[in-house]
């Protein structure tokens, strides 16, 4: 179906239906709830009014009404909220196995690229049965993804990761909107995700555009363009000036100030454009900034390459073992590139 209009949204995804249910519980509890409302005030309007001679003395009751009020509204609303955080708990906890891609939202295109470097702009392919996990960003200003047949809205922001999660359970084409107002062409920042069954999918990432270069590959490139290998250097090398990133990704970090923090995607983007806001432990505060100079496409594939490195197999100083790592260039300002990575570049024909 996935008409422009629709009273009931094609439930195509496994949270579907449980966000169907709870919407529909509360749904029909507000009707129940209301209704009782409305007959009670018209039975007392009509039976107290002011020609019926009715016995209008004024008698306690004590507090039974409100204890028999509570006793029947505190399981229902505890079951409402615990029904709730049920759904909540699942559709926020993507599973192990989810197939990555990322997404960077701009006005007015949604941008997406697979895992092995497969891109598309407002078109989205993914198989029936396997769980699809995105992570975000936006380039300039808050978007919200938002595919009603999924049941899934999610905020974009700029110079935050977020993600979420879901699995489509039937083929076709869904529409997928933008749902927060970004600017005069909010409306038309829209697109589809088109589910494939897992034979037609492998044979659509297999096409023609499968050429396109993996995002670990590209982040390798652009590692090695500014010249990060510089300071940040195998951990059984000695002479580095930043710490290790062999084995960073989900690490505990600790910091100059004592603190430890998880080395997540968000805090490695925040050391890559502004590395002064959290300094690791033992090093000094020598690199330099890459706002600006670097694309939220590029620092998603520095990010995929980082991914990439496993655990040292040794570690040079007792400072570099504690440290973690630190996703960093070189301590000196590099020299701008000739060209920027091809990520860098949209395919609208735009500078990002």
């Amino acid at each position: 179906m996935n008409t422009e209009f629709q009273i009931f949204p094609d439930a195509a995804s496994t949270a579907a239906g449980q966000v169907d249910a709870l919407y529909l519980f509360l749904v029909v509890l507000s009707v129940v709830l209301s209704a009782f409302v409305a007959g009670l005030i018209t039975y007392l309007a009509i039976h107290y009014r002011r020609a019926n001679k009715v016995n209008r003395e004024y008698v306690d009751h004590g507090n039974t009404i409100e204890f028999v009020a509570m006793a029947i509204s505190f399981p229902i609303l505890m079951g409402i909220f615990l029904w709730g955080a049920k759904v909540c708990f699942f559709l926020f906890r993507a599973p192990e196995h989810a197939m990555p891609i990322t997404v960077v939202a701009k006005q007015w295109m949604w941008k997406f690229q697979h895992a092995d470097g497969r891109r598309e702009i407002d078109t989205l392919h993914i198989p029936t049965g396997q769980p699809v996990k995105l992570t975000m960003v936006s380039q300039d200003v808050i978007h919200s993804f938002f595919v009603p047949a999924f049941r899934t809205k999610q905020d974009v922001l700029p110079g935050r990761y977020t993600s979420t999660w879901f699995e489509a359970t039937e083929p076709g084409e869904y529409r997928l909107y933008c749902a927060e107002y970004c600017g005069t062409n909010h409306s038309r920042m829209i697109g589809k995700v088109i589910v494939q069954s897992p034979d037609d999918f492998a044979r659509w990432m297999s096409g023609d555009a499968a050429s396109d270069e993996p995002p670990a590959e590209t982040g390798r490139k652009l590692f090695e363009q500014y010249q990060c290998g510089t300071c940040h250097r195998p951990a059984n090398e000695e002479g580095a000036r930043g710490p290790t990133l062999e084995g960073l990704f989900q690490s505990r970090v600790p910091l100059a100030g004592g603190q430890t923090v998880a080395a997540d995607e968000t805090y490695i983007r925040e050391s890559i454009l502004r590395p002064a806001q959290k300094q690791v432990a033992g090093y000094q505060q020598i690199m330099p900034t890459y706002e600006g100079q670097i694309s939220e496409e590029g620092v998603m594939h520095l990010i995929a390459y980082i991914k990439t490195l496993g655990a040292p197999a040794a570690t040079s100083s007792p400072a570099a073992a504690a440290a973690g790592g630190q996703p960093a260039a070189p301590a000196a300002e590099p020299t701008a590139p000739a060209t920027q990575d091809n990520a860098a570049n949209d395919s609208e024909g735009t500078t990002p």
